[in-house]
């Protein structure tokens, strides 16, 4: 048994996007580690929720693969790394060779974007398989939010965020900061954020179809039909223009397309709005009044609304309420961060780009459905493996890194039987869980205690511009591989040879060191990129990059230009993070479209505005009927695998069906019973739940849930399995701009299980 001196180390949490500031102290012997919130952390001031505090347990895991796997028919042998390459090898480079590179896919899930290694060295594997096979779980999630600000401003990654430390108003849409810590907004301690606004005088609205714990303290909670927010948000900005109301303020001189809107807008007034989201035409109007006349405001909406069949056209709608109560670049409105190791939003030639192609230009076999920035909706990737094209094609081979979509994407038992039927699948992951359980080969993944972090996106989405590098608290164990190791042999052994880890990993950095010396808004535009290589070539693997990305990034010393610059020295000297600042307007400069101003009314949205009157007019003339799903989320719950910590398990993290009161009796349902909940594609069984604050004709399942399959090793997990809501959702209906999938306001029917 390996004993290791006490140290304590401070770093950021991997696990949700609040990036808390964490304390750990660690040693002597293997099991003894404490996390708390690291106090002295300028950016989360010591406030740290369940899932950071879990980080000892889920490290000491006996369920969390240590060794490679290779599974021989149905039983599975650990091996050693050079083994699982080759037998990786084995399987996927004969089908790139014989059937050609869309013969095999690349699934991400969610923890890749909370892994520097992961992060940095997915696309190096991605094109050395060279496939335009790429599934994520954005198009479980976010997308919708992603494709409407690429359309207005320019890149994927142009993500508004609401100034929540200035702002004198917050709405908010189909969230629940309380229990989530944010979404698309990084900001620890939001339940503080949320009660300072409140104190200092400030308005919270929550809109939802529960009376969720963000709901319960806000001064107003307002039900809404799900999947109605786009309409609703339409009915606000037609209020404005049509009471005089629209004042974008010192964003005014950046704007295209304010005729446009307000056209496409004239179908949405509060009345008919009103009876389709059965949020009233005076709340409407009053809604629009209160944004426009508080002194700050911002409008925040997720999941809720982006995992609709309207997600792109909400999502959208979200920033022209923003735009046209003059809180777009405005402090207390919502505002663009600027990353210290930079993104697309602040790389290229200021105020003028390229924009985004949506959609993009591949299509999937089946269904014909387009990629958007690169990928194809998760929705689709059962079918493309279990439905070969018209010449026969199908996808053979699977790549899965650190996901679950078995429990995470729609109709996901036709997804667990697709998987089963691949030629060849390989995974990284920490666990055997139920997607990985079909894999041939499973790499697994470093405990996060025992790797270096950098948050690469969640900076992108920060409440304040902030950086904080964190070295590995713990080593790795002897012959242990970081997963920027793992995604470097990899992909080195799927093409069959060629390179070596080491030679694919200096391509990465010169390619890397050109983009930055490439770039006109980075201090070291126009260097050599041999010279920024040279300044780093004491670095290795994901260092290395880091530093580039950082000293070429707008806070960074350019490589010895601005001597007091940051780089990744500098950092590691500040080991409870560095904060940089309040966010700053930054019209017209952030911009990326090629008008180089906002585009209001690109003609993708509009033709969404022109779908969503069509709607209207449906929902207006439908009877209103039948029950709808929708998800919830736990505040120790965000990815399938907390449920195998026992400090994340149980309590508050029950897997029920919550009902209203009224439709319980209608249905003659009792608390506690056992109901079946039908859907188009599937059907499960799930004790229900009497909830007082629930919308009539809405019930809820959290998702994520589901740990019954024997096959899988989460012990944990399977004491209290709870049941896959995406049993049933279905994986036809998309929204069709971003191929985000639909999870919410799925049709369902309810009924008692007869006692036996």
């Amino acid at each position: 048994m390996t004993v290791l001196p006490t140290s304590t180390t401070h770093r950021t949490c991997p696990l949700c996007e609040a990036a808390c500031g964490l304390t750990v102290t660690t040693g002597p012997g293997p099991g003894d580690i404490a996390v708390r919130g690291d106090a002295e952390d300028p950016f989360s001031r010591g406030y740290v929720c369940p899932k950071g505090v879990a980080l000892g347990q889920l490290h000491s895991d006996p369920d969390r693969l240590r060794a490679p796997l290779v599974r021989r028919g149905a039983e599975w042998t650990e091996v050693g790394w050079d083994e699982a390459f080759a037998e990786a090898g084995r399987l996927l480079a004969p089908l790139l060779r014989e059937h050609g590179r869309d013969s095999v896919g690349v699934y991400l899930g969610n923890p890749v974007v909370h892994n520097l290694g992961l992060g940095l060295y997915s696309r190096v594997l991605i094109q050395a398989l060279g496939t335009g096979y790429r599934f994520s779980a954005s198009t479980v999630d976010q997308m919708p939010k992603q494709v409407a600000c690429g359309l207005m401003y320019g890149t994927e990654l142009s993500v508004t965020i609401p100034d929540l430390d200035r702002t004198d108003y917050l709405l908010v849409l189909g969230a629940n900061p309380m229990v989530s810590n944010g979404s698309l907004l990084t900001a620890p301690d939001l339940p503080g954020r949320l009660r300072a606004l409140r104190r200092r005088g400030g308005r919270l609205v929550v809109v939802d179809p529960r009376r969720t714990r963000t709901a319960e303290i806000a001064d107003e909670h307002l039900a809404i039909r799900p999947g109605t927010d786009a309409l609703l948000l339409a009915g606000i900005a037609r209020t404005l223009f049509d009471e005089g109301l629209a004042d974008p303020g010192a964003a005014a001189g950046h704007l295209n397309g304010l005729p446009e809107l307000r056209e496409a807008l004239l179908p949405f007034t509060p009345e008919a709005v009103a009876a389709a989201t059965r949020v009233p035409a005076d709340t409407v109007r009053r809604l629009a009044r209160e944004l426009a006349a508080a002194p700050s405001a911002a409008v925040y909406g997720r999941i809720g609304t982006t995992t609709t069949a309207f997600g792109t056209a909400a999502s959208w709608l979200v920033d022209v309420v923003n735009t046209l109560t003059g809180n777009l670049d405005r402090p207390g409105g919502v505002m663009w961060p600027e990353p210290a190791a930079g993104s697309p939003n602040t790389t290229g030639e200021a105020g003028r780009g390229r924009g985004v192609r949506i959609p993009g230009s591949r299509r999937t076999r089946v269904r014909g459905l387009p990629s958007v920035f690169g990928e194809f909706p998760a929705a689709a990737l059962a079918e493309e493996i279990d439905t070969p094209a018209p010449d026969g094609t199908r996808l053979r081979g699977l790549v899965t890194l650190a996901g679950n979509p078995v429990l995470s994407t729609p109709n996901s038992a036709r997804l667990g039987a697709a998987l089963a039927s691949l030629d060849a699948m390989v995974s990284v992951d920490a666990y055997l869980n139920e997607t990985t359980r079909h894999a041939h080969v499973v790499l697994p993944a470093a405990s996060p205690l025992a790797r270096s972090h950098y948050d690469l996106v969640f900076t992108a989405f920060s409440v304040r511009d902030q950086a904080h590098y964190s070295p590995p608290s713990l080593p790795l164990p002897d012959g242990g591989l970081d997963e920027a190791e793992v995604l470097l042999r990899l992909a080195c052994a799927a093409v069959g040879g060629g390179l070596t880890p080491d030679e694919l990993d200096d391509l990465t950095a010169a390619d890397t060191a050109r983009r930055i010396s490439a770039d006109p808004s980075s201090p070291a535009f126009g260097r050599d990129p041999l010279e920024l290589l040279a300044a780093v070539a004491h670095r290795g693997r994901q260092e290395r990059l880091l530093d580039l990305m950082l000293r070429g990034g707008p806070y960074g010393d350019g490589f010895g230009a601005e001597p007091e610059g940051l780089t990744l020295a500098v950092l590691e000297a500040a080991p409870h993070g560095l904060d940089l600042g309040p966010l700053r307007p930054r019209l017209p400069g952030v911009l990326r479209t090629p008008s180089g101003r906002v585009e209001l009314a690109p003609p993708q949205l509009l033709a969404e505005a022109g779908r969503l009157a069509a709607h209207l007019a449906e929902l207006s003339s439908a009877p209103d009927g039948g029950l709808v799903l929708i998800g919830r989320r736990q505040l120790r719950s965000n990815n399938s695998w907390m449920h195998n910590v026992p400090l994340l398990a149980g309590g508050s993290n029950g897997c029920t069906l919550q009902i209203a009161p009224g439709d319980a009796e209608r249905l003659g349902i009792l608390d506690g019973e056992r109901v079946s909940v039908r859907s188009r594609v599937g059907e499960l069984e799930a004790s229900a739940e009497l909830v007082p604050g629930l919308m009539r004709g809405v019930v809820s399942l959290p998702h994520g849930w589901g740990h019954d399959d024997p096959a899988t090793r989460n012990a944990t997990a399977a004491l209290a399995p709870g049941v896959n809501s995406n049993l049933l959702t279905d994986e036809e209906p998309l929204d069709p701009l971003s191929g985000t999938a639909v999870l919410n306001g799925i049709p369902v029917e309810v009924r008692p299980v007869p006692c036996s």
